[in-house]
């Protein structure tokens, strides 16, 4: 290699331009060029250390398959379906990527609710109800589960079948089988994979999700299929990819297993007294009377009466919206274990019911955005010379350099976040 050429084949104006830079460009030429050569030196020592580790992440993973293949026989999978299955099969690094990588900032809870809880979800949750209403009514009858707990879960869990994720299982699963230090969990739910291929109730190509392996219309994990999901549409396969009565009754079937109690309420939101000074711990169950006893009233104006425990949550404090929350707010929390999760399901729920919004304010002055806002949020910021990409109202690395570049000009605090005062301001002339 010659290490006075152009080093990146840069037009010779651009190269004489790059060395006039130096006061004493023509003693150094050759060294900047030298440097410039070294660069990609580097850069190709760099490249061969990738191309390593790629074949080494390969190499791992055909010795690790051969242990999986001998543990996934052991649980009744076939040597024929696993050959089939995997035949061909390479890891999938984005996963790894995926897993490994940490929210830059955590949501606030009035930013995911605003997302999760809008006039869009409400309004396609409502002709859910009445699109499948006789299997509502057949769920509740079975299970004891109220029809708008079970549409609040298809809404939050896959927008109802719009969000089922990309990601082939089978790939994702064996990725982090072979990878990573949860691998024992991964490879239950990967032999859990192979159980549903080889039972024919849903096809390989079907079987799609998120990188952890939710799958389905109400995203249950492979290991969770296998548990709960039933038949409901009487064809003899579970299908909670394309069988929307398969994904109703086995939804309900799992948050009846989970402990959800027929004809009692998730909770209701209540009113603290001033100078209230308790925390929250959902987990902390006390009977109605206590409560009543410490000041607090419910945020509707009924009775704070009944003989049913209920604990504390207050997920943005004292000074947010709070709630006394009984055993279902549990049975929805054991779905996904977030507290913020359980609440969206929760009051998605109610909306559906024709309830509205909270009465009690989020402790903030700039609020959280709509799906729809948020896509406006995009559609302005495209307009104003920002290439942010199609408007699709998720909040990515390029919109939130965008807002942030917006907010330097406009003379905002730089907080890459869309919340209502970006929005607001991308909306003036």
């Amino acid at each position: 290699m010659r290490l006075d050429r152009n080093p990146q084949n840069l037009p010779r104006q651009s190269y004489g331009s790059l060395c006039r830079l130096h006061p004493r460009a023509a003693k150094n030429r050759r060294n900047l060029a030298a440097s410039a050569g070294m660069f990609g030196v580097i850069a190709a020592l760099v490249a061969l250390v990738v191309a390593g580790n790629a074949n080494a992440q390969l190499d791992g993973f055909a010795r690790c398959l051969p242990e999986v293949r001998t543990q996934a026989i052991a649980r009744g999978v076939s040597a024929e379906t696993f050959d089939r299955v995997t035949a061909g099969l390479v890891p999938d690094q984005s996963v790894l990527d995926a897993m490994g990588n940490q929210p830059e900032f955590k949501t606030p809870i009035w930013d995911y609710l605003a997302s999760l809880v809008d006039d869009e979800r409400i309004a396609d949750g409502r002709a859910r109800l009445t699109q499948w209403s006789d299997v509502f009514v057949r769920a509740e009858q079975q299970f004891g589960v109220d029809r708008h707990t079970l549409v609040a879960v298809w809404g939050v869990e896959s927008d109802y079948g719009k969000s089922l994720g990309g990601r082939p299982l089978v790939r994702s699963l064996a990725t982090l089988s072979c990878n990573g230090s949860r691998q024992p969990y991964f490879r239950g739910e990967f032999i859990s994979t192979l159980q549903i291929v080889q039972s024919g109730d849903i096809g390989l190509e079907s079987l799609v999700g998120s990188w952890a392996g939710a799958f389905g219309q109400t995203q249950f994990m492979p290991s969770t299929f296998q548990r709960v999901a039933i038949d409901f549409d009487g064809d003899g396969k579970r299908d909670i990819v394309g069988s929307i009565p398969d994904v109703i009754g086995s939804t309900a079937n799992y948050l009846k297993r989970a402990g959800w109690r027929a004809g009692e309420p998730w909770g209701f939101e209540v009113r603290l007294p001033g100078g209230f000074n308790g925390r929250s711990d959902r987990r902390s169950k006390q009977p109605l009377a206590h409560w009543s006893g410490l000041g607090l009233k419910r945020a509707d104006g009924k009775a704070l009466e009944g003989t049913s425990e209920a604990g504390l949550l207050m997920p943005a404090g004292a000074s947010g919206p709070a709630f006394l929350v009984f055993r279902n707010f549990d049975a929805i929390y054991a779905y996904n274990a977030a507290e913020s999760y359980a609440l969206a399901i929760a009051h998605l729920g109610d909306r559906l019911r024709g309830a509205g919004p909270f009465a009690n304010g989020w402790p903030t002055d700039d609020r959280g955005l709509s799906r729809a806002e948020r896509r406006e949020v995009q559609e302005l910021l495209n307009k104003r010379g920002f290439d942010v990409g199609p408007p699709d109202g998720r909040i990515g690395p390029k919109t939130l350099a965008a807002i942030k570049e917006f907010q330097a000009k406009v003379g905002l605090p730089q907080v890459p976040r869309a919340g209502g005062k970006v929005l607001e301001a991308l909306r003036k002339p």
